[in-house]
């Protein structure tokens, strides 16, 4: 059993009839498809490396510490790994309302917590990838974890090595989760213990942590006494979804971010900034508050990047 980290804990807090936590991805490929029991062969022969998706969360009763992940006795990759193929022409607008609904269903927890569809009928010989990976999961960063396994860089795959066939760990009992419960709560008091040493030991580390937690607390208080401006945006939400996209070359991101530094991740930060901007000073009657907090806050977004980000 593998507890989560209070992060992950509270990506499943947070999520509601309304407010999906899962992150997803649309990929595109060039070519005919491959067969869905390949794909499905071939997803299965590599989850051995990304181990957490064949897990489930499991719950203790009476909240007795934070959810953890256990094996599924049941996994069945044909419940993750979908087919389904859009009507003649196959235009990308069909592909964007597919993508939207299948965003818009929040994923079952009693299963492991991820989907892949296998998109066929798209136009111009070309197909696609539809994934759904809950929060809890994977971060942003690691969440491509998946796409790293299935895909190789060059165009003959590598060999992946072959293990023995997985056998799932019993599911624990109820009792059993409860008794890890509380092993965590009964843990947390000489976790801070620990942690009280471990400054006394090496001061300047401690201080460096200390002072960016209180930066993080008083960015959420800063945000809870100024909250978000009213804006198009900042309105109640369902559970429906639409997709949208716009095409951008990498290597021009490359190039700015190599003329003026800073990081790809700035220069897409100063693009949306700057569209965002630009759509509420357009949709906003003109010496609005919409129009001067857009002002305010793009000035602080840009500000708080780099500063080859804020020169371009």
């Amino acid at each position: 059993m593998d507890r989560l980290s209070a992060v992950d804990a509270s990506f499943l807090a947070q999520e509601g009839r309304a407010s999906h936590m899962h992150v997803g991805a649309v990929l595109l490929f060039e070519g005919p498809p491959p067969a869905y029991d390949d794909l499905t062969a071939h997803v299965e022969a590599r989850l051995h490396l990304v181990p957490r998706y064949r897990q489930k969360l499991a719950f203790p009763r009476l909240e007795m510490g934070r959810p953890m992940w256990i094996d599924d006795p049941r996994l069945n990759i044909e419940y993750h790994v979908r087919h389904t193929a859009l009507p003649a022409p196959g235009s990308m607008d069909e592909l964007r309302l597919l993508a939207g609904r299948i965003f818009s269903q929040r994923l079952d927890r009693s299963k492991p917590l991820w989907e892949m569809w296998l998109v066929q009928g798209l136009n111009d010989n070309r197909f696609a990838l539809i994934t759904k990976t809950h929060h809890a999961m994977v971060d942003g960063i690691s969440g491509v974890d998946l796409a790293t396994v299935l895909f190789d860089l060059g165009p003959v795959p590598q060999t992946v090595q072959s293990e023995e066939p997985w056998h799932a760990e019993p599911e624990p009992s109820q009792a059993e989760l409860m008794a890890e419960g509380v092993k965590g709560l009964i843990k947390f008091p000489f976790e801070l213990a620990e942690r009280a040493v471990g400054a006394l030991r090496h001061p300047g580390e401690a201080l460096r942590e200390a002072r960016e937690a209180a930066e993080g607390v008083g960015e959420i208080v800063w945000a809870g006494l100024n909250p978000a401006p009213e804006t198009p945006l900042n309105v109640p939400i369902g559970p429906h979804r639409r997709v949208r996209w716009v095409d951008s070359r990498l290597d021009d991101f490359k190039e700015i971010k190599n003329s003026l530094g800073g990081t790809v991740n700035d220069v897409v930060l100063a693009v949306v900034t700057g569209a965002l901007q630009r759509w509420l000073r357009l949709r906003a009657p003109r010496g609005s508050n919409c129009v001067r907090s857009c002002r305010c806050r793009s000035a602080r977004t840009t500000s708080a990047t780099s500063s080859a980000t804020a020169s371009w």
